[in-house]
């Protein structure tokens, strides 16, 4: 069963230029995760149900119930009624973490707000980015260029975003989609561990605005720059200076925009 799309039939209206026509149009699958952890329900995330293993991982790492992808025991994905499961097994000392942050969620989101009740711990400050490449505009620019190629379900769709992990060089390793692009982020960053790829050996690249659980994550990861084709808010800019993240923003074929370069790492 494809668990990325399904295909639709629209009819398309001729607007600027005519043309109606009855089509088959691909649509991206967008489902209800239920996540849960040691066998206690931990959160519900709409997510295209794809690379789940990659996900379950990214997101124990993101959440802070694991500390690295092998205290992971083990991940189970399964299609249920309405929606998936995706059940995540960890040793006892990391399940009273979780167990813990089920008792206090409040909300259930992808925005990485779950489990946090005041903004106190919101704003918790984030590790300090310790990891430093070399890297260059050349670099952005290939990546940039190469992404479109390593996106068949945003081609196919039109409605996903992408998350890829690349060299210094500009060479694309790995790449996620998912309708959302903290679900992208954290099927990356789950892909990566599992393959054993240290994200502080190159750049997260994002076909995303930059939000700040966005340059939370990336720090988390211990990754020492990020690059987002769309603009930053204010909170993101100035987390990532905090932490000492370089992020770089609207970058297109044309340009981009240094939003912080704190250890000069871009030449």
């Amino acid at each position: 069963m494809n668990s990325e799309t399904i295909d639709l039939p629209v009819r398309r209206l001729g607007l600027a230029e005519e043309g109606d026509a009855a089509l088959i149009r691909s649509i991206a699958i967008e489902a209800p995760v239920s996540v849960e952890v040691g066998g206690i329900g931990y959160a519900v995330m709409m997510a295209t149900p794809a690379d789940l293993e990659d996900y379950a991982v990214g997101f124990a790492l993101n959440e802070g119930l694991v500390e690295t992808a092998g205290q992971i025991g083990r991940v189970d994905a399964h299609a249920i009624e309405g929606g998936w499961a995706l059940r995540i097994w960890l040793p006892p000392e990391r399940n009273r973490i979780a167990i813990d942050r089920a008792r206090k969620r409040v909300s259930e989101s992808s925005c990485g707000l779950c489990g946090i009740e005041n903004i106190e711990e919101v704003l918790r400050p984030l590790p300090a980015v310790t990891a430093r490449i070399a890297t260059d505009r050349e670099a952005i620019a290939a990546a940039l260029a190469a992404l479109p190629d390593h996106q068949p379900l945003g081609r196919a769709t039109g409605a996903v975003h992408a998350a890829a992990f690349c060299s210094p060089a500009g060479d694309i390793r790995l790449v996620r989609e998912d309708v959302g692009r903290h679900n992208a982020l954290d099927k990356l960053v789950g892909a990566m561990a599992r393959a054993d790829i240290d994200p502080a050996t190159g750049f997260i690249l994002l076909s995303a605005r930059c939000s700040y659980e966005l340059v939370e994550k990336t720090v988390r990861a211990g990754c020492p720059m990020l690059v987002t084709i769309s603009a930053p808010t204010s909170l993101a800019a100035e987390r990532a200076a905090a932490a000492g993240l370089t992020l770089v923003a609207l970058a297109r074929p044309d340009a981009a925009l240094i939003v912080g370069d704190p250890h000069g790492m871009i030449a």
